[in-house]
């Protein structure tokens, strides 16, 4: 995730971009989801970041990594019971 902190930008700026991340992150991890689901895969913590590592070695946009680093992020730090689905 970009390090809104430093940034000279007014507060409800960054608080934007910050929404603006965490939007299209999860509409990202929806597709991740929406994809093992499609492989027949059962959907778990392992098959959510071995689908965001794949995607971190496949993609070269800085921006894209930075997203899927920060799910990746979310997804390692969430045990299954805090997830309320």
């Amino acid at each position: 995730m970009p390090n809104i902190a430093n940034s000279h930008e007014p507060f409800a700026d960054r608080v934007t971009q910050v929404r603006q991340l965490d939007a299209n992150a999860m509409t990202l991890l929806g597709h991740i989801i929406a994809e093992i689901l499609h492989n027949n895969l059962p959907v778990t913590n392992k098959g959510i970041i071995s689908a965001l590592i794949a995607r971190l070695d496949q993609h070269s946009d800085p921006i894209q990594r930075d997203t899927y680093r920060y799910l990746l992020e979310m997804v390692v730090n969430k045990t299954p019971d805090d997830f309320s689905l």
